[in-house]
């Protein structure tokens, strides 16, 4: 009896609902916080960046660069916009930036400024209609900045870092890694289409 008053508390407590609530990430630190912490907690959309930062930062300087500021700009620009695609659809895409970003720096293709570009853009767009979407209240602007920020350092981290590899093991870990990312964009895409139907 005495066990069954001391569960009766627990119990209580475990069956006791918390308010849910999809896609709002809530630090408590602040809107800012709030939309670093919905990046890092958004596997695809770091996986997409991170990839990409690391295939410029192979590309050189400059193409680092590039990168560094147009992704985080075409991501804040269409996150304002905020018109995200379907749901399935959103899979869909997602999956294809991965695997895009995934086959350039698994091949290691040595491809023009503007392809680079394209991809930033194009990575940028297709995560930031979504995260824009999600991310609503009159909290948002700063919510948004916060988001943009983080995938910033990221890239600023991640492309300098690819920049000064030289090591040929290390070179072909990153390759892996990139090999991966589109193995992964594969599944995803097959997945994504799978609940198409």
């Amino acid at each position: 009896m005495k066990k069954l008053r001391m569960l009766c508390p627990l119990l209580g407590f475990a069956l006791t609902p918390a308010p849910a609530a999809a896609h709002l990430v809530s630090s408590g630190l602040g809107p800012a916080y709030d939309g670093i912490i919905h990046v890092a907690l958004t596997p695809a959309e770091i996986l997409a960046v991170a990839v990409l930062a690391l295939f410029a930062g192979r590309r050189g300087p400059a193409d680092a660069r590039l990168v560094l500021f147009v992704l985080p700009a075409a991501w804040l620009a269409a996150a304002m916009i905020g018109a995200a695609p379907a749901a399935k659809l959103q899979g869909l895409l997602a999956s294809l930036s991965l695997l895009l970003v995934g086959g350039l720096l698994a091949a290691d293709a040595v491809v023009p400024r503007a392809i680079t570009a394209g991809m930033a853009i194009l990575v940028g767009v297709l995560h930031g209609w979504a995260d824009g979407a999600s991310m609503v209240g009159a909290s948002r602007p700063a919510m948004l900045l916060g988001a943009a920020t983080a995938i910033f350092s990221l890239i600023a981290l991640l492309a300098s870092f690819s920049v000064s590899l030289r090591r040929p093991w290390v070179l072909v870990a990153i390759r892996v890694a990139g090999s991966w990312t589109a193995a992964f964009g594969i599944l995803l895409i097959g997945w994504s289409l799978r609940a198409l139907h």
